[in-house]
């Protein structure tokens, strides 16, 4: 049996991302983390990408079976719960255990954050590594600098329970679409009448006649991203995935602000 001592020693995790699009898109240190590990667990969007990181690692364990299977009703918070459970006893085991996650281990994908934080409260080495994100993807699948006017960027059942100040003259950029006002944590899709309530909540910064972007990442290298332009007014009527992301562009310009010019003692002028 291992002392408690020599396992919090010898158990690591590193969760790494793999990026969006298969093999193309993972750093040379995250997939040599996977190469190295004992265990390996994966979350990943389709059997390709589960089959790609199997080839890297003899010892690949899906974290998919967690999820609620056909006919189940099960929580959300439950499922994730099982996953860190699965993850960290390996940890305790003593091994050198590697999480992969598609995309950025640590954005939207709150299994990682949990894992990590739990076992660095143990005292185990436990990290998470950059990957390349949906946003990332975004941007230059759009050709939009997010430095032009700037950019906000939620959650978007977040945004919907909660207030916050919008700027019309920036991006803004709803993620999850595809699950807006989904509270119950037990179903992967949202409705035409909760989407009819983003639509009416976005009336206060937008027109109705202002177009939106459908947004979602290529997955494979034989495909294109989904990039379709609508109105506002017909979001709730929009063909939505569980990768669906709402990206908005400004529909108002920006406006100096005169006062912190002349403290600055900028000109106006220099502006255009």
């Amino acid at each position: 049996m291992i002392d408690s001592m020599d396992s919090k020693q010898q158990g690591s995790l590193v969760c790494v991302g793999t990026g969006l699009n298969l093999a193309g898109q993972i750093t040379v240190l995250s997939q040599s983390y996977i190469e190295h590990a004992e265990v390996v667990f994966t979350l990943m969007p389709d059997g390709f990408a589960e089959r790609w990181v199997g080839r890297l690692n003899k010892d690949v364990r899906s974290l998919q079976p967690f999820y609620a299977q056909k006919g189940e009703v099960k929580n959300r918070r439950e499922t994730y719960a099982q996953m860190v459970a699965a993850i960290v006893t390996q940890v305790y085991l003593g091994k050198k255990v590697v999480c992969a996650l598609y995309g950025h281990p640590g954005v939207f994908a709150c299994v990682g954050h949990m894992a990590v934080e739990q076992l660095q409260r143990e005292g185990y080495r436990a990290q998470m590594e950059p990957g390349v994100s949906a946003e990332a993807c975004l941007w230059a699948d759009l050709g939009v600098d997010p430095a032009s006017s700037g950019h906000q960027s939620f959650e978007a059942s977040q945004f919907m329970y909660y207030q916050h100040a919008v700027s019309a003259a920036a991006y803004l950029v709803l993620w999850q679409i595809g699950l807006a006002g989904e509270h119950t944590l037990t179903k992967f899709h949202t409705t035409s009448d909760k989407l009819q309530v983003l639509v009416e909540l976005l009336q206060q910064w937008y027109p109705l006649e202002h177009e939106i972007i459908i947004y979602e990442a290529a997955t494979l290298p034989i495909q294109s991203p989904r990039i379709e332009t609508l109105r506002l007014k017909d979001l709730p009527n929009a063909r939505l995935t569980d990768i669906s992301t709402l990206c908005i562009p400004p529909s108002e310009k920006l406006t100096l602000n005169h006062q912190a010019l002349t403290q600055l003692g900028i000109s106006a002028d220099d502006f255009g």
